[in-house]
Order: structure tokens, then sequence, then C-alpha cells
């Protein structure tokens, strides 16, 4: 049986906000609420690592 890919539970505004606080992509953004949970503070500090790694355009 195919394992379903875990949802993050956020809203869209809620992962569009996130997004634009943290550099992170809104599929970054969800990548890790499904890795690690729906605490914010949490979310926040892995997005902007993610962030920093990303290649400036």
């Amino acid at each position: 049986m195919a394992e379903q890919p875990r949802q993050s539970g956020l809203s869209a505004e809620t992962l569009a906000a996130l997004a634009r606080e943290t550099g992170a992509s809104e599929q970054q953004i969800q990548e890790i609420a499904s890795l690690i949970g729906n605490d914010r503070s949490s979310i926040v500090r892995e997005a902007r690592m993610v962030a920093a790694d990303r290649p400036k355009r």
C-alpha cells in the first residue's frame, strides 16, 4: 500500500505569510511543517535556515 504524503495542516494564508516572513517558498514551509509540526517558531527557525541556503536570484 502506498504511503500518503503528510499534510502540514497550515492554511494558504499562513503558508503565504510564513513564506514572506522567512524568504522560504510556500512548498518549503509546507514540507517543514509536515516534518516538525505546526509550531510557528520552529517552522520560522527552520525556514530561515532553508532560505539562507537558497541561492539568491
